[in-house]
């Protein structure tokens, strides 16, 4: 498969092109993020306040609204390219090869990308559908021109009265524990696949990448927990 014969987005070079820069913008998305979801741990009627500030500016600025349209089509470029690139390699190593050799040549995660990656998707809808959905479309307008309190939204899903609140807590968990693996192989590779690649800068890039995929989703993965369990004392 060549890039003159099949186009740019046809060529398996191109597509891994697009899997790391689509990755790696959406990592700056995954730190934004979480800088906005960190609110939910300041206490009191200020974290009230300072988390619902935070989610009508991320749901009413123009700019962040271009941001996030950006987002949902590198999530779905990066998703199609994921799948893609899966089964091209797939089709492109004897069967044998992979069952015995693997482990010898990869690491579990780079093995089972596809896997994390549909682990995520999952997450990412019933998460949109359970937040962003309700944000938008279910949380009525306040009369006196004030925000939506997507915080009340947020503490009362996890709430211990919520009788799914702790299996969608340890599901919770279980998808960051996902987005770190993925992280773990993707955030290197994508520097590889981009041929960043120098004696001197590639084993700091391994580092970072490894600091990366465990400090964000072990901090993600923390929120739900101490909004449970602090409603549970």
């Amino acid at each position: 498969m060549t890039m003159s014969n099949n186009g740019l987005l046809k060529s398996s070079l191109s597509k891994k092109y697009v899997m790391a820069l689509t990755g790696l913008f959406l990592c700056l998305f995954l730190v934004g993020h979480l800088v906005g979801n960190l609110q939910l741990f300041i206490p009191g009627e200020e974290g009230v306040v300072t988390f619902n500030e935070y989610a009508k500016f991320m749901t009413s600025n123009p700019a962040i609204k271009i941001l996030s349209y950006l987002t949902y089509a590198g999530i779905i470029f990066h998703m199609l390219d994921g799948f893609y690139l899966t089964i091209q390699n797939r089709k492109a190593r004897p069967v044998k090869y992979v069952v015995e050799k693997g482990s010898a040549n990869s690491s579990w995660s780079s093995r089972n990308m596809a896997l994390l990656g549909t682990i995520l998707l999952v997450f990412l809808v019933t998460h949109m559908s359970n937040f962003w959905y309700v944000m938008h479309f279910e949380l009525p307008i306040p009369v006196d021109g004030g925000v939506k309190d997507l915080h009340h939204v947020v503490m009362t899903f996890f709430s211990p009265e919520n009788q799914y609140a702790l299996v969608c807590t340890i599901l919770y968990v279980v998808a960051m524990v996902s987005m770190g693996l993925h992280l773990w192989h993707g955030f290197q590779s994508a520097f590889q696949s981009l041929g960043v690649n120098h004696p001197k800068y590639t084993p700091l890039v391994k580092k970072f990448g490894a600091a990366f995929s465990i400090l964000v989703p072990a901090a993600f993965a923390a929120i739900p927990v101490y909004l449970y369990y602090t409603q549970l004392a």
